[in-house]
């Protein structure tokens, strides 16, 4: 199978699984299982699969781009919009957990906990979590209803849950959903807001391992990184459309469910593998 086709396949998985709180890396640990680029090395991998995470969140800032925005024109003048800079003041906040413990021990995790035991455990533990969370919260009323209404210390502790996300295998869009949640956020409140946390987080990601690449990239690299990046962009527009239209009138229980049933699969598919 041609690498442009294979990045085709990445992507798509990438555009859905980054904001569904499925985990992207369990579901792409069983895409590397299949697919491998042909002329690919692990740094180049590892590259790219950060890179179509930043055509993923492009697409979110491109939805969103009317409330982050900070700048409005009134009056002929360009002026800073409060409600912009109060919500980017939010996201920063919650950025601010995950980035420390990231930089400082990201190389440390990936090395201890980047194996299918982590990640099945790990998609099965928070599957199950879902489920109960969902279920305990069902009768109680919310205390924000959208993303804007999260206070700067709310912002914070979400973002102290968005840590457990460097566990490969937790999903970051999960982690800070059920955070969101826990703290009183809706199910809507919680999704927007671990949406636009992802921008600073991702942005920052991708620029970090490019620079790592050295940014040698051949013609091929280069193709096939930007098919990756345009497929999931795309692919993410559609699905956090559909997210946010889903999570209005339904549990994220069934996505518990799936979870479960992935881990248990991966768990089951890799240690008959290395019997």
């Amino acid at each position: 199978m041609p690498d442009i086709i294979k990045s085709v396949i990445f992507g798509i998985i990438e555009g859905i699984t980054e904001w569904l709180p499925v985990s992207s890396t369990g579901h792409l640990i069983i895409a590397e299982e299949f697919l491998e680029f042909s002329y690919g090395s692990d740094s180049f991998y590892k590259m790219y699969s950060v890179v179509i995470q930043l055509g993923a969140v492009c697409a979110v800032a491109v939805l969103f781009f009317k409330r982050i925005n900070p700048f409005e024109l009134k009056n002929r003048k360009i002026r800073f919009k409060k409600s912009s800079l109060s919500l980017w003041k939010c996201i920063i906040i919650g950025c601010v957990p995950a980035g420390i413990v990231g930089i400082l021990f990201n190389d440390v995790i990936d090395y201890w906990f980047y194996t299918y035991k982590t990640v099945s455990f790990a998609l099965i533990i928070y599957g199950i979590l879902f489920i109960i969370i969902e279920a305990k919260k069902k009768s109680s009323e919310p205390k924000f209803t959208t993303a804007d209404e999260i206070d700067p210390k709310t912002a914070l502790l979400i973002g102290g849950f968005q840590i457990l996300s460097l566990i490969p295998g937790t999903s970051r869009s999960g982690t800070t959903i059920i955070g969101g949640m826990l703290l009183g956020a809706s199910r809507t409140a919680a999704s927007e807001f671990t949406f636009l946390m992802a921008i600073p987080i991702m942005a920052g990601a991708s620029a970090v391992s490019l620079i790592d690449f050295g940014l040698t990239l051949t013609a091929e690299q280069t193709a096939v990184l930007l098919t990756g990046f345009v497929t999931a962009f795309v692919v993410s527009l559609l699905s956090v459309k559909w997210l946010m239209k889903f999570v209005k009138n339904h549990s994220f229980g069934v996505f518990g469910v799936y979870r479960i049933i992935l881990g248990l699969t991966v768990l089951t598919y890799f240690s008959l593998k290395y019997l």
